[in-house]
């Protein structure tokens, strides 16, 4: 298991937040509370970067919905970023890739 590390940069478009290691049932509470936390303005695009994310379980998932609540909340918009295939392979049997913009990279992710 890979200990979860979340690094947060601004980009101009809003927060960019970078998960790397394990989004599990015994990490995805960090990365919760990290985003209910955040403070997003009517406008900005949350992007979760998973280019460095080596797991995700059920938790995971979870925790990335409630990304897209809390945004939605604020009159903001999410995004994912560099989803590992085995995430996105979950994604779209779940339908979640209908909800989520996808992009290949944070880079794409932040563009205005």
């Amino acid at each position: 298991m890979s200990p979860l590390k979340i690094t947060t940069r601004d980009a101009a478009t809003g927060p960019v937040l970078e998960v790397s290691g394990d989004l599990d049932y015994t990490t995805a509470s960090e990365l919760r509370e990290l985003i209910a936390a955040l403070t997003l303005r009517p406008g900005q695009s949350l992007v979760l970067d998973l280019t460095d994310m080596e797991f995700c379980d059920s938790s995971g998932i979870t925790a990335l919905i409630a990304a897209r609540n809390h945004a939605h909340a604020a009159q903001a918009d999410v995004a994912l970023a560099a989803v590992p295939a085995h995430t996105l392979r979950v994604l779209r049997m779940v339908g979640l890739d209908q909800i989520f913009p996808l992009h290949p990279d944070s880079e794409a992710a932040t563009q205005l």
